[in-house]
């Protein structure tokens, strides 16, 4: 991998990381268009996505500082209910994690026909928020809240937007635009993180394969998907807020199509 693929790679991260428009998928594409390697990428992608998690927290350092000290007061509070349902929330895709973490990997072969028809269930998924875009909502209920999780072990799938599929199904639940935002942006700090140390396991377990990767490469990869990834976080919820998804919907319909038919050709 060269400076300037690390440099495209790491801004798709950024920003496809927080838009509803699939991360993964974006990752998949260029991948195949760029013609690198997967076993050459292990690094690299450990890199960029724990750029993307501290994107999160940058953003959302004031109320993780907040729910942080109200856990310390020992006492039941609206921050304890909060982190509760977020623990709630991480457990299905905690399960798929665990036990098919080789099936997973399977999935992730450049496979643009299963991309694209991922990222046309994300378009459709979007779509259907446009019905709710008047309603105020609610805060997130722990039925909710596990329901919202399947959707993120859902959106392990490339082309399924994590962000997309879990803002998406709460607001369809009838949670607030703001509340859905702020949790599907917090629950998704502990699984990017735990996805980055099984990531880092499986490169210190293979010494045999020499990195190839250079340290600009991947310094340059970081600091593209940090700062890509803050400007998405940020203007994501300003999105939701307003309700402007289906504009996504339409972005994801396109280049899922587009991804079909490349692989078709």
């Amino acid at each position: 991998m060269n400076l300037l693929e690390a440099i495209i790679l790491g801004i798709i991260q950024g920003l496809t990381e927080f838009l509803p428009v699939s991360s993964s998928g974006h990752l998949e594409i260029g991948n195949v268009l760029l013609n690198i390697q997967t076993t050459d990428n292990l690094l690299f992608s450990i890199v960029v996505h724990a750029a993307t998690a501290l994107s999160t927290i940058v953003v959302f350092r004031k109320d993780l500082a907040s729910l942080i000290k109200d856990l310390f007061k020992f006492e039941w509070n609206e921050s304890v209910d909060f982190v509760l349902k977020i623990i709630i929330s991480m457990i299905p895709i905690g399960i798929i994690g665990l036990l098919f973490e080789k099936q997973i990997e399977s999935f992730f072969t450049g496979n643009l026909l299963l991309v694209g028809s991922m990222l046309i269930f994300t378009a459709i998924l979007l779509a259907f928020t446009y019905l709710v875009r008047h309603k105020e909502g609610t805060a997130v209920k722990y039925w909710q809240a596990i329901v919202i999780g399947v959707a993120q072990a859902i959106a392990i799938l490339p082309g399924i937007s994590r962000s997309g599929a879990t803002i998406a199904t709460a607001l369809l639940l009838g949670v607030n635009k703001a509340k859905a935002a702020r949790f599907s942006f917090l629950m998704v700090l502990v699984p990017i993180l735990g996805a980055s140390l099984l990531k880092l396991k499986d490169y210190i377990e293979q010494p045999v394969v020499e990195n190839q990767t250079a340290g600009i490469v991947l310094i340059m990869g970081f600091v593209m998907a940090f700062f890509a990834g803050l400007v998405a976080c940020k203007l994501m919820i300003n999105i939701v807020k307003k309700g402007k998804l289906i504009y996504f919907a339409i972005y994801c319909a396109i280049i899922g199509t587009i991804a079909i038919f490349s692989q078709l050709i």
